[in-house]
Parts: C-alpha cells; sequence; structure tokens
C-alpha cells in the first residue's frame, strides 16, 4: 500500500474538491525513543494539510486507523495542533475527520499531554474559525471531548464516540443501551449534529460549509439568489411544524437543522434569506426543556461570534416539568438568557403563537435584547394563559394577552400577517445590516 493510499487520504479526497489537498507534515514520525522500528510511520497516524470544499479554503486532519489505529501520540497531536494554528493565521475553518483507537499507550506521559496541546489548540480557535468534526469510526477518551469541542459534529451510522466504554459504565453493557453508538450521542447526548452514510455526510457538509464565514472577521457576501424577498408566505401558520415554517421563510425553502433528534422542543438550524446566513431558533413544542435550551444557546453563541444574524420564532407556554428538568433547566435556561442579552449580531423575533410567562421572555423577547419583534396578528402574549388567569384574576381583562396591548407598551414592534413575515424579517435585515457591534 503506498502511503497515498491511506484510508485517512482517501476520506479527505471524498470531502474535498478534486486535486485540491495539499499535504503538510507527511514525514514527521514519533521520536525514536517512542517510535517502534518495525513500524511504518504514516506520518505517525494522522493526515494534515488543506484544500478547498467548493472553492472555500479549510484546514484538515484526518486520523489514520491503518497505522496504531489512528491512536493519538505526541507528534500526532503536534501535526493537528500545527493545523490550527495555520488556520487562525490563515483565518480558514477547520475539518477534523475522527478515527482513533484513544492514547498511544506506549509513549506514555508524552502522549497523555499531547491531549492538552490539542485541547489548546482547539480552544483559541473557538469562536475564530468555525470548526467541523466528523467520527467516522472509533472516538473515545480524551477524542470525545475533542469532538465535543467542535461548532458542528457529524457521525457516520456506525460510528462510536464515547468517554467511558458503555461496557465500563456500572450497571450498563453495550446490549441494554449502546451510549456510544451515533443515534444514543444524536438523541440521548446531543454531541451529535448529523448522522448518515459517508455520502450523506459528505452531501450536509458541502451545504453546511456554503453557509458558513471562514472567519470571525469575514464579512461574507450575499449568494446570488432568485428567490424573490417579496415572496408571500401564506398558509405558514398552518405549517404542519416549526421545521416546515423556516422553510417557508427560507430561501428556496432550504434549511440546516442542526442537532435534530435531540431537544426537539427547540427546532434550530441555518437558512438563507435574501442570500444571506441567518440562524433561526423555534418553539417546536410549547413547552421549553433543558435539551432545547442548551441547542438553542449553543447556536446563538455560534451565530454571535460569527457575526450571523438570529431569527427567533417563538411560540411557548412554559417550561417542561420533570425532576430532570428541575434539575437542570434553570442553568441552561440561564445560558440561553446570557446568549440572547450578550449577542450583538442583528436580532429578530416573530411571536408565531404564544409568548407566555418567563419562557416567553427568554424566547429573544424585546426586553432580552432582540432588536425587532413582530408579532402575528392572532399572537397571544401575557404572563400565563388567558384561561387561566382570568380563572385566577376575576378583574383580568383578555384584551392584555394581545399582540395589540403588547405592542401599545412597546413590547412588540409591529403586527403583522402571517403571509408577511418573509417579507417582513427580509427588511428588518437589510435595514439591520450596518448595526453596530457592542465593544
Amino acid at each position: 500500500m503506498s502511503y497515498n493510499d491511506t484510508t485517512a487520504h482517501k476520506r479527505i479526497a471524498s470531502l474535498l474538491d478534486d486535486g485540491s489537498f495539499v499535504e503538510i507534515g507527511a514525514y514527521v514520525t514519533a521520536r525514536a525513543d517512542a517510535a517502534d522500528p518495525s513500524d511504518e510511520a504514516y506520518g505517525d497516524g494522522v493526515v494534515t494539510g488543506y484544500g478547498t470544499i467548493d472553492g472555500c479554503l479549510m484546514f484538515v486532519y484526518a486520523q489514520n486507523p491503518d497505522y496504531k489505529g489512528g491512536s493519538l501520540g505526541e507528534m500526532h497531536a503536534a501535526k493537528i495542533a500545527k493545523i490550527y494554528d495555520m488556520a487562525l493565521d490563515m483565518g480558514a475553518p477547520v475539518l477534523a475527520l475522527l478515527d482513533c483507537a484513544g492514547v498511544r499507550l506506549s509513549e506514555g506521559a508524552d502522549s497523555l499531554q499531547s491531549f492538552g496541546r490539542l485541547f489548546r489548540a482547539q480552544a483559541k480557535a473557538s469562536g475564530a474559525v468555525p470548526q467541523i468534526a466528523v467520527v467516522y469510526g472509533s472516538c473515545g477518551g480524551g477524542l470525545a471531548v475533542s469532538a465535543a469541542m467542535a461548532d458542528f459534529v457529524f457521525m457516520k451510522d456506525d460510528a462510536k464516540l464515547f468517554l467511558n466504554s458503555p461496557n465500563a459504565v456500572k450497571g450498563n453493557y453495550e446490549g441494554k443501551c449502546d451510549m456510544a453508538a451515533a443515534k444514543f450521542q444524536s438523541e440521548k447526548v446531543g454531541t451529535c449534529d448529523l448522522t448518515g452514510t459517508e455520502a450523506e455526510i459528505a452531501a450536509a457538509l458541502k451545504e453546511l460549509v456554503a453557509m458558513l464565514p471562514e472567519n470571525y472577521l469575514d464579512d461574507f457576501s450575499a449568494i446570488e439568489n432568485a428567490d424573490s424577498l417579496n415572496r408571500s408566505v401564506a398558509g405558514i401558520d398552518k405549517a404542519s411544524d416549526k421545521a416546515e415554517m423556516i422553510r417557508m421563510i427560507a430561501d428556496d425553502e432550504r434549511f440546516f437543522e442542526v442537532k435534530k433528534g435531540y431537544g426537539k422542543e427547540i427546532t434550530a438550524g441555518l437558512i438563507r434569506i435574501g442570500g444571506n446566513t441567518v440562524g433561526v431558533v423555534a418553539n417546536a413544542d410549547r413547552k421549553i426543556g433543558y435539551c432545547g435550551a442548551a441547542k438553542a444557546e449553543k447556536l446563538v453563541n455560534f451565530c454571535d461570534a460569527f457575526g450571523i444574524p438570529v431569527l427567533t420564532l417563538t411560540d411557548v407556554d412554559g417550561f417542561m416539568n420533570c425532576e430532570a428538568n428541575e434539575r437542570n433547566l434553570p442553568m441552561h435556561l440561564a445560558g440561553l438568557v446570557g446568549a440572547y442579552a450578550e449577542a450583538s449580531v442583528p436580532m429578530i423575533t416573530v411571536v408565531a403563537g404564544h409568548a407566555y410567562g418567563t419562557a416567553g421572555v427568554v424566547m429573544g423577547s424585546k426586553s432580552a435584547g432582540a432588536d425587532i419583534v413582530y408579532a402575528w396578528k392572532d399572537a397571544k402574549m401575557g404572563l400565563m394563559d388567558e384561561d387561566i388567569q382570568a380563572d385566577i384574576d376575576d378583574s383580568f381583562d383578555k384584551a392584555r394577552n394581545t399582540a395589540l396591548y403588547n405592542a401599545k407598551r412597546g413590547y412588540v414592534d409591529d403586527i403583522i400577517d402571517p403571509a408577511e413575515t418573509r417579507q417582513r424579517v427580509a427588511a428588518a435585515l437589510e435595514m439591520l445590516y450596518t448595526k453596530a457591534f457592542d465593544a
């Protein structure tokens, strides 16, 4: 087998533009006192370099399972850290293709401390350049932390991601609950944004990269788009779910959804409006849980870091009521509130149904930091459901829970017909295009 025929090289070639990959550090090997002279080095188990995806510069590394299972050693980690350094210097995203048997035991402390170097390189890149990880095989121990540090994580259907092997978790075994499986990581943990075959991941990756800036300073321009900004979205208030509603608003009805299987009470992802990328957070269920709050927080923070406007579609009555949410929801709500309050990017909210109680406040309300708030003409907004409040307070006037009442108080900027939603959001985005970010 020639060096260029490794699994790592083939994976890179399947994702990058034909002939665009340039390898760096191909001759790097482990130090003499750590290497087994009988081994072929294969770049110390990782292929590193740069190339393009649809013409966009991308720094990439791919762990090579053909050499020591892709295990992470000192020079292996040093090569990856170098890629992050170059990505920061050039202001380009990093693509990690992960397939690792774990830390290289033969190198002892050197391989262990290499995790720290890798984590530090990723932390320095966080919020500066987008980071995408694709898990093809095993991703265990410290590499699971590395994957979770990425902005977006894809997993092949049969890939494994774990801190501890499921069989090593007290009271568990793989046949009972495969906690390392892509399905579990996607639906129960939330580490993974999308699972699929290699072909499905490659297609999703291209779609995602097309929506992302190269770095946090990139004033990326709108792409050519024939979808009229004046297009009516009649029937949007009858959409089967929030994903359909989001697609109706988006250019060409295209929606890149993140963490679809996790925290299903929130739908989140990226769209384009007028050719410009916009992050979207929407209530898919009228109750907020801690998983959905965590999903929304991560997307809002990512958008804020990279200058991407945020659109919130609010339709919420309150919070999920169970022990798990009592334990976890306050902390995650605090994170979500902080994400909205600290964001300096354009923020537009459409009350597309209900906005009741504290839940309505945290979902991109005017008081929490939204620049523009629209409400559909039949929207309901207030302290609590109007029928419940009327039962408690004989003097309560249901008119106080209308969009009109909230507009008179300044909590809503305008009352709109649902069919106008795309038009009005697009106009607001154009107005906010030059919004001065807070220092």
